[in-house]
């Protein structure tokens, strides 16, 4: 097998920075994990909330940490960074070679929506946002890696695209409708995705959108990694 990751992001119309960070760290224990944070409000100040929270995660998950402490203590960490005075959203999707498993794991309002034989699965379970209290604990989904498993992350920006219109995006039908087209390709799908909140929104994003989209497939001989990164300077 193999595992195809791509992700698209935008910051919201008129900021010069993105509120969203994302950040990949190979595992330890063999694999990747991409942490996605969406930091409270927008702009220098979001940045600067959920780089914060990233870079705690990315380094708890660095040293071995499991998904689900690394979450809880980036949280508790960003209560003591800022008094449980600002919030943030935190996902964490793990490929995780020693279990052989796909990891979730959510602190964020937003669902997850996990594809399998073309069936969509909405990982929706309640949660709250981390930074407010101690003690804040995530979802966390484990699911075992087989072709054709597709995960699809983002951050709430993508939800709200077309609120400004009366038009909000249908994620999940948006999702059905990739499937029905073509074969799952995670930098497809994440452009798709993005390219129709932006439709909505008439190319003036009303919040930062990240999208990350991982599919799991059979593996060709190649054994090669590869990282591709486009980023307008």
């Amino acid at each position: 097998m193999q595992a195809l990751v791509s992700a698209a992001k935008i910051s919201k119309y008129a900021s010069a920075e993105s509120g969203d960070s994302l950040e990949m760290i190979e595992r330890p224990t063999g694999g990747l994990s991409f942490v996605l944070v969406d930091g409270q409000r927008s702009g220098k100040s979001a940045k600067a909330i959920s780089n914060v929270v990233a870079r705690k995660a990315i380094s708890l998950l660095a040293d071995g940490v499991r998904d689900g402490a690394a979450a809880r203590a980036a949280s508790d960490y960003l209560v003591t960074y800022r008094a449980g005075k600002v919030l943030a959203t935190l996902n964490i999707l793990s490929i995780d070679i020693q279990s052989q498993s796909m990891v979730v794991t959510r602190n964020n309002p937003a669902p997850v929506l996990l594809i399998l034989g073309g069936t969509i699965q909405l990982l929706d379970e309640p949660v709250e946002p981390v930074g407010s209290r101690r003690g804040i604990r995530p979802s966390i989904r484990e699911f075992p890696l087989e072709p054709g498993l597709v995960a699809v992350v983002f951050t709430d920006g993508l939800i709200h695209a077309g609120d400004r219109i009366g038009k909000p995006l249908d994620v999940l039908a948006a999702v059905q409708h990739l499937i029905e087209s073509a074969d799952p390709d995670p930098a497809t799908w994440a452009d798709c995705l993005l390219q129709r909140a932006l439709e909505l929104d008439q190319g003036r994003p009303s919040d930062d959108i990240s999208v990350i989209v991982t599919a799991i497939q059979s593996r060709t001989a190649d054994d090669t990694r590869r990282l591709t990164v486009q980023m307008p300077l």
